[in-house]
This record gives structure tokens, C-alpha cells and sequence, in this order.
């Protein structure tokens, strides 16, 4: 397969929506994988919690993670209902339980009942895959971003993270996994998305941080850092010439699909990395992540 034409190039047609998009709505579905993931059950038994699980990369996420053995919670926000109970039939078509959580995790206390959700009705925590994220492009740089939007994307992004992994720690075994999506701006950095490539930056530092303090505990903590990939999030929160556009400018010259990074989310979660903690796996279309 040639991975310049595996998928096709620009311009893809997501529609015109508003945040947080809808796949239903994107005239150029992204692939998740639905037809062409296989599983070999290197998950199976366990138990794993995504958040943004409705679509896009947390929707090749669940697929995967669901063929290959595991029973999946999947949180969203409360509009991305049918987004949401798309994912969750998937999920029960590979034959596993799907748990769906709609709310907003810039809530403490709704982050501690996703947790506590999972405990209930999956039996526990084993995989824990912080991977919603909230961006807005604002093209005129530092001056358009407001203190309302600068909040939003800090609490999406960082707050819910450390939220969510300090609630679930004390109930993980050893053995147990955490991967966070970082991004390719944590390392190249677009002044039209400065707060969200400020968080994806701490999202790397947290990531190293928190593997060493859980390394003594048996709980490994990696993360995944995607270049531009095709999900709902994009024509929802970026200018019409942006997203025509989108994907081009890397080496491979396309955006890259949800179903792409799936692997990657299934190698940190399962045993085959059982000597990998504190690192970042680049999936960017050639972009560079160091």
C-alpha cells in the first residue's frame, strides 16, 4: 500500500458545522476503521474508559479496543448523542459491553463519576485513554483568544486529564495503562491555535511526569501525538481555507484518518509495551515530533 494514496488527498468536504461537529454531518466520512480493523485479543478482559469516545480518533479507539477483547466506556458531550450511540453499537457488534456518559469534563465532579461509572458497570479500570480535546482556530493570533475560550480549552484539555487520571489511579492494578493524546503543535506550534498547542505541550510534560511517579506502582503512562487528522473537529473549528487545505502541507500530502492512529492506542494498552512508559508516538504524516 502506498501511504501517499492509501487515503485520499485535499480538499476534503466536512461540512459547515459548529462545534463540536457531527460525522453524520461530514460529506467526506473519516474511516475508523469499521471494515478493517482486525483483533487478535490482546485486550481481552479488560476494561477501558475513552473520552471524546463518540467520534473521530476516540471512535477508532473504541473499535479497536472492542475487537480486541475489551469492554468500553466512551464520554462525550451530551450533543454528541447519536455520534455517541453509533459508537456504542460497534462496540456491542464486536460482542463486548459499551458504557455511553454524556456530560461535559470540565466538571470535576462529572470526571470522578466517569470513574466511578466504569467501577460499577465494567468491574474497574485498566485503561484510561484521555483523549477529548476542545480548539478553536483564532487566525489574528493572541488578541482573538478570550478569556472565556482560553478557559474552556485549558479545562477540556489539561484540568479534565489530571481530574480523570487522579481519580482513577487508586483503583488501577499493576499492569494498568494511561495514554493521553498530545498533538504534532506541542512540538510545532500554530499561532492560529496558541492555547491549544499550549495545553498539548503539557499534556507531553504530563505525561512524562506522571509515568515516573506510577512506575512504582506497575501503571504505565504514554502518549499518542497526532498531526492533522479527519475528524468532525476540524470543519467545526477552522476557517473554510484551512480546511481545504487541510492535511497538505505534510510530507505524505493528506490528512491522516482516525483508523491510522488506532494501532498505536492498542500497542500502548496492551502487554506488547510493557517496557514503554513516559514516551510519545508521533503519527503526523512525516511531520517532526522532537
Amino acid at each position: 500500500m502506498d501511504p501517499r494514496t492509501a487515503y485520499p488527498k485535499p480538499a476534503l468536504h466536512g461540512g459547515e458545522q459548529e462545534p463540536p461537529g457531527s460525522t453524520a454531518a461530514m460529506p467526506d466520512r473519516p474511516d475508523h476503521g469499521e471494515e478493517s480493523y482486525r483483533g487478535s485479543g490482546k485486550l481481552t478482559g479488560r476494561k477501558a474508559i475513552i473520552t471524546g469516545g463518540d467520534s473521530g480518533i476516540g471512535r477508532a479507539v473504541a473499535i479497536a479496543y472492542a475487537r480486541e477483547g475489551a469492554d468500553v466506556l466512551i464520554s462525550y458531550l451530551p450533543e454528541e448523542e447519536d455520534d455517541a450511540q453509533d459508537t456504542a453499537r460497534l462496540i456491542e457488534k464486536a460482542g463486548r459491553r459499551a458504557v455511553t456518559v454524556p456530560g461535559d469534563i470540565r466538571d470535576e465532579a462529572h470526571c470522578r463519576a466517569i470513574i466511578d461509572r466504569a467501577v460499577n458497570e465494567l468491574g474497574g479500570v485498566d485503561i484510561l485513554v484521555n483523549n477529548a480535546a476542545y480548539q478553536m482556530a483564532q487566525p489574528g493570533g493572541i488578541t482573538e483568544i478570550t478569556d472565556e475560550q482560553f478557559d474552556r480549552v485549558m479545562k477540556t484539555n489539561l484540568y479534565a486529564m489530571f481530574w480523570l487520571c487522579r481519580a482513577a489511579v487508586p483503583l488501577m492494578q499493576p499492569g494498568s495503562t494511561i495514554i493521553n493524546t498530545a498533538s504534532v503543535q506541542a512540538y510545532l506550534s500554530s499561532s492560529a491555535l496558541l492555547d491549544y498547542a499550549t495545553t498539548k505541550g503539557g499534556i507531553v510534560a504530563f505525561t512524562k511526569a506522571l509515568a515516573e511517579d506510577l512506575a512504582e506502582r506497575g501503571i504505565r503512562v504514554n502518549a499518542v501525538a497526532p498531526g492533522p487528522i479527519w475528524t468532525p473537529l476540524i470543519p467545526s473549528t477552522m476557517p473554510p481555507e484551512k480546511v481545504q487545505k487541510f492535511g497538505g502541507d505534510t510530507p505524505l500530502g493528506r490528512a491522516g484518518q482516525p483508523a491510522e492512529l488506532a494501532a498505536a492506542y492498542v500497542y500502548f494498552a496492551a502487554p506488547d509495551s510493557s517496557y514503554t512508559t513516559g514516551e510519545v508516538l508521533g503519527i503526523t504524516g512525516g511531520k517532526p515530533v522532537s
